[in-house]
């Protein structure tokens, strides 16, 4: 049952990262669009999100309640050593969800608010998973010290460094490449489908440049990236996969194929993190001095893990169905339209 629940983990922080990731994605999006196409942009945005901007988080909640209930040692640390980047992350969570709701529903809608709610809006769609790549970086970088005897050293150093604010801007153009393609899909405008294409392009060459710094930041800092990716059959074959798929991704948009590029892209995505993750797994946070944080060992008594994962097939039952329901509604209001 061990496995199940690191199996409902990693799937909780896949589905987080790849609607999480495209629904911060199309904030990032509007921040970098024309003040003259931001309304275009927020139709469509609109459309593409609308299915999952409030459920979304539910993978977060999975992923937190799986941490807490099932390997309470390593919530622990990460809330104690990374408290400053999740609480900032948390923050921008709200205040988005916030300015989101606002600017669609409120009741008095003035230009004053609404230039608030939509400066409140796009700033936290990139800060959120700025520190979001900052937590992953963190928990990888052996930054975190817990033998560390002052307070910048335990709570500002653990996550304040190249590596992870490298990986933090890479997670931002994830996130934003995502949302261009999902975009892309969505737009019933050839006008809008080329700015959309446009943009993933940026994107897609603005995270291949921050995926080159994190080499290069992962070298200074210490951390074993290149080795982790490259030194293994299982990562390098995410990576040649992820590669292919990226290739086939834009293949087929030249062709007009605005469909399959989604599930290109989330592939992608998720080769990524298959690379990074499979070669340090079981550990989940490598600290400083050699020791590490493991899931298999650092976990609660095996009567909570059973009692959990039983909690997580069952719920799964409920929860899965209702979410088809929920794209299948948005679809096929989204065509009526």
């Amino acid at each position: 049952m061990l496995y199940v629940v690191i199996i409902f983990l990693f799937f909780a922080i896949l589905l987080y990262f790849l609607l999480g990731g495209a629904d911060f994605g199309a904030g990032i999006i509007e921040l970098f669009t024309s003040t003259d196409n931001k309304s275009r942009t927020r139709r469509t945005m609109y459309r593409a999100i609308g299915p999952i901007w409030e459920a979304n988080h539910m993978w977060l909640i999975i992923a937190v309640v799986i941490m807490f209930v099932g390997f309470p040692v390593i919530y622990s640390d990460m809330c104690t050593y990374l408290h400053i980047p999740l609480l900032i992350m948390l923050l921008g969570i709200t205040a988005r969800g916030t300015a989101f709701s606002f600017r669609n529903y409120d009741a008095i809608k003035d230009d004053k608010m609404q230039d608030l709610y939509n400066y409140i809006f796009v700033y936290s769609s990139f800060i959120t998973p700025l520190f979001l790549g900052i937590v992953a970086g963190s928990v990888i970088s052996r930054q975190i010290d817990p033998g560390a005897t002052d307070y910048l050293s335990t709570y500002i150093f653990s996550w304040l460094n190249w590596f992870s604010v490298m990986v933090g801007f890479f997670t931002v153009s994830l996130c934003g490449f995502l949302a261009a393609i999902y975009l892309i899909g969505e737009a019933k405008e050839q006008f809008d489908v080329k700015r959309f294409t446009k943009k993933a392009v940026i994107m897609n060459a603005v995270a291949v440049g921050f995926g080159g710094l994190v080499f290069i930041a992962a070298e200074f800092e210490h951390v074993h990236l290149a080795y982790w990716i490259f030194g293994n059959p299982v990562s390098l074959v995410a990576v040649i996969a992820a590669s292919l798929s990226l290739i086939l991704l834009w293949y087929l948009l030249s062709k007009g194929n605005t469909k399959v590029i989604r599930i290109l892209a989330a592939f992608q995505v998720s080769m990524i993190l298959v690379s990074v993750g499979y070669r340090h797994f079981p550990n989940i946070i490598m600290v400083k001095g050699g020791n590490n944080l493991s899931l298999l060992k650092d976990h609660a008594p095996m009567t909570t893990i059973n009692d959990l994962g039983w909690g997580l097939l069952l719920g799964s039952l409920l929860i899965l169905p209702a979410l088809g329901y929920l794209f299948y509604s948005f679809q096929t209001k989204a065509r009526q339209s």
